[in-house]
């Protein structure tokens, strides 16, 4: 298949207001919502077949508030936070579904729409600063022409306010760092000018994708501290990215966790760290360490690998590497789950019954964490 013949090429998937096994079973927007996504679907056709990077995702986020987004690599999790963006080729990808930011529709809009609102409205802060800042132009240079594009000022004037972020951000000497490449910064002083262009614009919504990838644990916890004031003073919806349980333990109020492209449990935090509902969750909890207490047993990895996105599993995406399907059945391989709300602001893509999850939860899955940790 050409490339050509790729960006015509139709797709078997439901257009935006098919609410197909429940993949947009969240229900209308609550009225604070400020990012609204529903049963998003982004998939790319290939010489080998259509990678559905995302198939069926749906949630909710408020000003002031923290999703945390989390699942192993290849889960959709970027690809997601780049649909809201609004940065792929619109030649190789089709989407459909919904994404409201602040009541405007983003899927479909024109790239002169979703432009304005980049960096004005929304911003990223990418996972290698190194790489997503132009290596032949000064940190400042960079973060004066983002704030320029979206504010009818001068460069001196652009110019003092990225020395204000820079010093905002922590950055010693902004003054002077301001006229550094990106080279001549540290792996956290990148990122730091990262998260000072990114919030260069006052946007509303913020997303950071792994922002303490290859950072080490000092850096990391200045990293996650200084997101959290930075939310406090511009009351920003932000997402939080990531594989790593323990980072959006530290900032998140929602937790989404994402396998095969799919939304498989979203709660609060609280609930999925306490009383999580879904085998994918119980064994991203089993395979994470514990450094507060001492160590008595081995973690507990989740045997095999993640699927092709090409190929994904028929029913249930996860029952290959599910320990627990036997006790279904023929569903977990032949139905895909409907996500469902199990409690309030619980919602779940799972065909084990309350019953068996509350039996499995309390007599395999939270002893065993409790002996780890």
């Amino acid at each position: 298949m050409t490339r050509e013949e790729r960006r015509g090429a139709a797709l078997p998937v439901p257009g935006p207001s098919n609410d197909d096994h429940g993949l947009g079973g969240l229900g209308p927007a609550p009225e604070d919502a400020f990012l609204s996504v529903r049963n998003l679907q982004v998939h790319f056709p290939t010489d080998d077949g259509v990678v559905r990077s995302v198939d069926g995702l749906s949630f909710d986020l408020a000003r002031g508030k923290t999703l945390g987004i989390v699942g192993e690599s290849g889960s959709g999790k970027s690809v997601t936070s780049l649909s809201i963006m609004g940065l792929h080729d619109p030649d190789s990808v089709q989407m459909h579904g919904s994404i409201l930011l602040g009541g405007t529709e983003l899927v479909g809009a024109s790239r002169d729409l979703v432009r304005s609102l980049r960096g004005k409205r929304m911003a990223m802060i990418f996972q290698d600063p190194l790489s997503a800042m132009h290596p032949f132009y000064t940190v400042g240079h960079q973060i004066i022409e983002a704030y320029r594009v979206h504010n009818d000022v001068s460069k001196a004037v652009a110019r003092k306010h990225a020395i204000d972020m820079l010093d905002r951000v922590g950055i010693p000497q902004p003054s002077r760092r301001v006229d550094d490449y990106p080279h001549q910064f540290s792996g956290g002083m990148r990122q730091r000018a990262m998260i000072a262009m990114a919030l260069s614009c006052d946007p509303d919504l913020l997303i950071a994708d792994e922002p303490t990838t290859a950072l080490d644990v000092t850096v990391q916890a200045q990293i996650l501290d200084l997101i959290r004031d930075l939310q406090g003073e511009f009351n920003s919806a932000v997402i939080i990215i990531t594989h790593d349980l323990g980072v959006v333990a530290e900032l998140a109020d929602d937790i989404l966790v994402m396998y095969a492209g799919r939304s498989v449990e979203y709660s609060a935090a609280d609930d999925v760290f306490n009383h999580p509902q879904h085998p994918y969750t119980w064994g991203l909890l089993g395979s994470m360490p514990r450094l507060d207490r001492e160590t008595t047993e081995r973690l507990l990895p989740i045997p095999g690998t993640p699927p092709s996105l090409i190929r994904v599993p028929p029913g249930c995406p996860f029952h290959p590497r599910c320990r627990f399907r036997d006790r279904v059945g023929s569903p977990c391989t032949t139905e895909r789950p409907e996500f469902r709300e199990i409690a309030p602001h619980h919602h779940i893509a799972c065909h084990l019954d309350a019953k068996d999850r509350e039996e499995i939860w309390s007599q395999e899955i939270q002893p065993s964490l409790g002996a780890r940790s």
